[in-house]
């Protein structure tokens, strides 16, 4: 097995069979994995801040077996943050996961090097001062063939302009594979109850336009709609992270749109070297809207109202 020993930001990293094809139909090596992450990593980094990793590894590529990881891998350098929480229910008759939290570039170059393609985050934190607390929304758009990413768009936009009304900011992405993902900042105070909004909203868009919309996952229910999946909000569940690789056939990216984008509804596929082009002439299109959108506070009324 091929070494490559280098530092990344003071840390000594130890790179492995760089020249490995990971995305065989298009050549793409873990080298370009590793340096696309390194080059995206300024606008990917705070979007992973505070949040507990699950990553999707694939060891022989994204055509070959591939698995998820919660638990920190083993060899697990003590530099790398993780957090020890519980996992009541698990599958695996364990009582906590030692989850990692990307903190720095370092940890995202090793996950890189472990083939782990695809960051998954969920819509909570943990700071190092203070409780876990919810701090995103999210709605994630399926599209129930022959339906495509254009009716996402458009069920995105109904969604903006049905929560606008109740003060929230949404800004959307690809999901860099079919779909695509709307999410929101918000404060709450019970974990659950973002699913029970979001459940909420996805009944009455269905109520509105049965022609476009399905809030079940019943796959008879699905052909020609979109699929508004309310259930990411599950404390349990996670959501891809903006900037991630995806697993296709090319290696395309959960991407940042503006609302122009999706108004437009076409040409909404990147891959990672088309994302790099757009980063470097727009920046983060989310840049901020953790810190600086208008957090709404979720109460029961919401829910309930009709």
């Amino acid at each position: 097995m091929a070494s490559q020993s280098v530092q990344v930001e003071g840390r000594t990293l130890a790179l492995t069979n760089l020249d490995k094809v990971l995305y065989p139909a298009t050549g793409f090596t873990k080298g370009e994995v590793i340096d696309y992450y390194t080059r995206v990593a300024p606008v990917l980094l705070p979007h992973l801040a505070d949040r507990p990793l699950t990553v999707k590894r694939y060891p022989n590529g994204v055509d070959g077996p591939f698995f998820f990881e919660k638990n920190a891998a083993r060899g697990t350098p003590d530099w790398v943050r993780t957090v020890t929480l519980p996992v009541p229910g698990s599958t695996k008759d364990r009582e906590t996961i030692d989850y990692v939290v990307v903190e720095e570039l370092a940890t995202l170059v090793r996950l890189a090097n472990l083939a782990a393609l695809e960051l998954h985050v969920p819509q909570w934190v943990v700071p190092r001062r203070g409780k876990i607390r919810t701090d995103l929304l999210v709605f994630d758009l399926d599209p129930g063939p022959p339906a495509t990413i254009e009716q996402c768009c458009e069920v995105a936009l109904l969604l903006r302009d049905l929560l606008a009304a109740d003060g929230l900011s949404l800004f959307a992405k690809t999901s860099g594979s079919k779909g695509m993902q709307v999410s929101a900042p918000i404060r709450v105070d019970d974990p659950g109850l973002p699913s029970r909004f979001a459940q909420s909203v996805a009944l009455r868009l269905e109520r509105e336009r049965p022609d476009l919309v399905v809030s079940r996952m019943t796959r008879s229910l699905r052909p020609g709609k979109v699929l508004v999946d309310w259930s990411q909000n599950n404390p349990a569940k996670t959501t891809v992270a903006p900037y991630s690789l995806r697993a296709r056939e090319a290696p395309t990216v959960s991407t940042p749109l503006t609302w122009d984008e999706v108004a437009g509804g076409t040409g909404l596929r990147f891959t990672a070297d088309q994302v790099l082009e757009r980063v470097a002439r727009s920046g983060d299109l989310f840049a901020g809207t953790l810190e600086d959108a208008r957090r709404v506070r979720i109460g029961e009324r919401m829910v309930t109202r009709e």
